[in-house]
Parts: C-alpha cells; structure tokens; sequence
C-alpha cells in the first residue's frame, strides 16, 4: 500500500471519529460483555453494554486495540446504536458483512459514510467489523440465557 493510498484511507474525518472512543470508557461492570480479536490484523476489543426495561442499548463501554479503521468503527456503533434493539444492531452488523463483500450498498448508518474508505481495503475488513461482531455476541448471549 502506496503513502498515497494509505493518505485516502485514514482521513481527517476518520482520524477524528477514532479519537472519540474516549467517550465509551469500560470503566464499570456492564450487564453484557464480550470480547473478541481479529484474526487476521490482531485487533482486540472488550466491550460492555447495558439494556433498558424495553430492550434497547443504553449504555456501551470499550476497550480497543486497533486501527484507526477499528476505532472509528467502533465510535460510529457506539454513537448509532444507543437506543436501539438488538434486532438493529444484528441487521446493521449483516448490512456491513454485505457491503464489505461488495454485494450490497454503503449502509445508511448515521456517521457510517466516514468508513466507506476502508471498503477496497480487505485487510482493515475484520478490525471494522469488529465492535459490531462484539455487539451481536454479547447481546445473543443475553438473547440466550434469557
């Protein structure tokens, strides 16, 4: 990968959204959690969520270990998911597999057009969908023992 394309890929915009993680700290006891790692780039990400009475997320932590690919991710799951059910984050997490794939179209994720730079690169493939595979297995754990 050539300074210049890799310049294209990690835009300012980009650059900014991985710097928001901060907002999202793992700094308590969630009532989901799960953790996962990458095993093509090593990316690592602990996440914590917590449900309201209705099902919905109410409150996300993270600990990431990633490329700025991976944590701008994981800032737009965590900004686009806050009050929404399982079933979205599930569908949403699908949406991008697609997309990725280069079968199906940039999904209409608010903040989620900052990534569609790192579609052509298959290497950041895993780290971005990263927070949102941890999101589905941490909320089927709790849609199983439930």
């Amino acid at each position: 990968m050539s300074a210049g394309s890799t310049g294209k890929l990690y835009t300012p915009q980009l650059l900014a959204l991985a710097t928001q993680l901060a907002v999202f700290p793992l700094d308590r006891e969630f009532q989901l959690t799960a953790s996962l790692r990458s095993r093509s780039c090593g990316s690592t990400l602990s996440l914590g969520l917590d449900l309201d009475q209705d099902g919905r997320i109410c409150a996300i932590g993270m600990k990431v270990s990633a490329c700025a690919v991976g944590q701008a991710s994981a800032t737009v799951m965590a900004q686009s998911m806050m009050g929404q059910s399982v079933s979205c984050i599930m569908a949403a997490t699908d949406e991008i597999d697609t997309w990725l794939a280069g079968k199906g179209n940039l999904p209409e994720l608010s903040g989620f057009a900052v990534l569609e730079a790192a579609q052509p690169y298959h290497g950041r493939h895993e780290a971005l969908l990263l927070p949102w595979k941890a999101a589905c297995d941490a909320l089927s754990n709790a849609h199983g023992a439930s």
